[in-house]
């Protein structure tokens, strides 16, 4: 519970499934009055690839206290197999996405309140096969910086999850995503997977914390720094 998000007023992106669906339930629970969004619904429709769709919700919805997005798009390959508009689309979601909800949004919003995008270790801690997906995360935590400072009074913040298990895996055959968790949990200061309420408690603290802008905090139990 967080008692600083009774009666506020919450738009997530992205919250039909994993994270952002666990955040809804969570700040529901702390009295918010939660919008869920995502490109097909279920309530409202928020493309972050789409501007469109995007200023439609804003005109029509109003204002928000807090608007958080966990959109994403991935292009995992080597550099030789990269297509260009893979690339575009990844970038589409993690960086112009939030850049776009900023623009409609923030002007409907308090000085109180805030936005909270998704970034995520491989940002810190490149692998084969992630340039995409690390250079757009890494970029999302420069433009939280650059939106903090423009925004202001609204704050700006994001989370940068490591492995989590979240449901996203959930896609991979047993023994390979017991195998993904195994490693995660190995590579981990913290000897252990990343669980949603990890995150949740993050993303709620982060909702709630008027002194905090401009900022990554970083969730994936210090596996960044093996």
């Amino acid at each position: 519970m967080n008692e600083n998000l009774a009666g506020k007023r919450i738009l997530i992106v992205g919250g039909a499934r994993g994270i952002g669906a666990d955040l809804a339930r969570r700040t529901g629970q702390s009295g918010a009055d939660v919008v869920v969004a995502a490109r097909s619904g279920p309530e409202v429709r928020i493309d972050v690839t789409d501007e469109t769709t995007i200023a439609r919700a804003a005109a029509s919805l109003g204002g928000f206290d807090h608007v958080v997005s966990t959109a994403s798009a991935h292009h995992d390959v080597p550099v030789p197999d990269l297509e260009h508009d893979k690339i575009q689309a990844a970038f589409a979601a993690k960086v112009v996405g939030p850049l776009l909800l900023a623009k409609h949004f923030a002007p409907r919003m308090p000085a109180g309140g805030s936005f909270l995008f998704f970034s995520g270790i491989v940002g810190w801690k490149p692998k084969p096969g992630t340039v995409v997906k690390g250079t757009a995360n890494a970029a999302l935590a420069a433009l939280v910086t650059h939106l903090a400072v423009e925004l202001a009074p609204l704050r700006v913040n994001a989370i940068a999850p490591g492995i989590t298990d979240s449901g996203a895996w959930d896609r991979l055959p047993d023994d390979r995503r017991r195998a993904l968790y195994d490693g995660a949990a190995a590579a981990s200061l913290a000897g252990r997977v990343g669980a949603l309420e990890d995150v949740a408690d993050t993303a709620l603290w982060l909702l709630g914390a008027g002194g905090v802008t401009g900022e990554t905090v970083h969730v994936d139990g210090g596996a960044r720094h093996r």
